[in-house]
């Protein structure tokens, strides 16, 4: 894996601009994220899945376009948006055109703004940007992009899933917000506020934090202010070990709380959760999919992404929908030019592995699906498949449907020229 990190941030002096798209060569799919740092796990799982995703269309399905395969090539950013920017240019002069990426806003907003400046400079060679994580809502309102796809739900989008559900427990009194300090945790912030007042003005604010993000080693005196708030409920969307680091501070220092999240299944988080020995269902996630969903392929893809991944759990659905996606739009436009995939991907109604329909917006190419609200228990029962050999798997609790997330968008998205 560090091999690959090295080779995919080399291999652009290698090569001139690609060939023409009628060209056998790979389909270069250029990842760029951290896998160095703190963070670095978030990337390496990721990867993980996209090479899973990637396998499935090459070995499976044959690949693209009569033959053609796709192929991941990999840029460590740093979890710096200056190192992502010159990432990004590296990975076109390596010949890629489809740039993914998905953890970190800040970043997320970095590519977003270079690739729509690089397509205006650059007519005839444009990139197409494909984010499946990065979910500050700014990235399909204000700032949105034409080249721009998201696969996950933005955060005002999990937060109306999240406070429909406190809305109907009354038990939930005292709420404190805590959220990595850039632009997703300071929207969480301000939206976790309005629609808290909106649903249930009963419900206090006991304290509202914001923390540097990957540089906390220690969350001893975070947990410690939320104890002496006397809060009955947490609402996070840290990820990463920034939400790992948090649960096991809590569980070292007793605090038992509703934890309501963005990212409890993410890599190292059902593990902390798990030792931090919390009443069964006291810890929530709201999710477009997970393992326990059931049905016959994702149960399949669940077994087969264990089996070759050491036990490891599918925690990016929208990783392998976003792939599958993507093949679809190459097939269907027969070319794997960016303006058309775009304008491919803009109008696909789509079933997810789950079962469900879920769609794409064209006015800000947002994806639409069902969401769901899951708590942490035992194995037993709907709940077959554990995390993290925790003993410990996901119960759906609340089904939201798409049609109940299709919050309003203030992008005014300018389409290019030739559509």
């Amino acid at each position: 894996m560090r091999q690959a990190v090295a080779i995919g941030s080399m291999v652009w002096a290698l090569f001139a601009w690609p060939m023409p798209s009628a060209s056998a060569q790979n389909i270069k799919i250029a990842y760029i994220d951290s896998f160095s740092g703190m963070m670095a796990d978030v990337g390496d799982v990721a990867t993980r899945q996209l090479r899973f995703a990637i396998e499935r269309i090459n070995n499976q399905k044959g690949g693209v376009l009569n033959g053609r395969k796709l192929e991941l090539v990999l840029y460590d950013n740093k979890f710096s948006a200056q190192e992502t920017v010159l990432a990004a240019q590296k990975a076109i002069d390596a010949g890629a055109r489809i740039i993914t990426q998905g953890n970190g806003s800040s970043i997320a907003a970095a590519i977003s703004d270079f690739v729509t400046k690089y397509n205006e400079r650059h007519p005839g060679r444009e990139v197409i940007y494909l984010n499946f994580a990065a979910i500050d809502p700014i990235l399909t309102n204000e700032k949105c992009s034409y080249w721009h796809f998201r696969w996950d739900a933005h955060s005002d989008i999990k937060l109306q899933a999240l406070t429909n559900y406190i809305k109907s427990n009354q038990d939930i009194k005292n709420v404190y917000l805590i959220n990595q300090d850039y632009s997703m945790g300071q929207a969480v912030r301000k939206t976790a506020r309005d629609m808290l007042s909106d649903k249930r003005s009963d419900i206090k604010i006991v304290g509202d934090e914001l923390h540097p993000i990957g540089r906390i080693s220690d969350f001893a005196p975070y947990i410690a202010k939320i104890k002496a708030s006397g809060a009955d409920s947490v609402i996070t969307a840290n990820w990463g070990s920034d939400l790992a680091l948090l649960i096991k501070a809590a569980g070292e220092a007793s605090l038992h709380v509703n934890w309501f999240t963005f990212y409890a299944g993410g890599n190292g988080s059902p593990t902390a959760i798990k030792q931090a020995n919390p009443e069964p269902g006291r810890v929530f996630y709201v999710v477009d999919g997970y393992a326990n969903l059931g049905g016959k392929e994702a149960v399949l893809l669940e077994e087969e992404f264990r089996r070759t991944n050491g036990g490891k759990s599918i925690i990016y659905p929208q990783v392998i929908e976003m792939v599958e996606m993507l093949a679809i739009a190459i097939n269907s436009s027969k070319t794997d030019d960016p303006k058309q995939l775009a304008n491919a991907l803009s109008k696909m109604k789509y079933t997810t592995i789950y079962g469900d329909e879920a769609f794409f917006r064209a006015a800000d190419h947002q994806f639409f699906q069902d969401m769901y609200v899951a708590s942490f228990v035992p194995l037993g029962g709907e709940v077959k498949f554990d995390e993290e050999s925790s003993g410990w798997g996901w119960k759906t609790i609340a089904k939201i449907p798409a049609s109940d997330t299709l919050l309003p968008t203030t992008c005014k998205m300018q389409n290019h020229p030739g559509q």
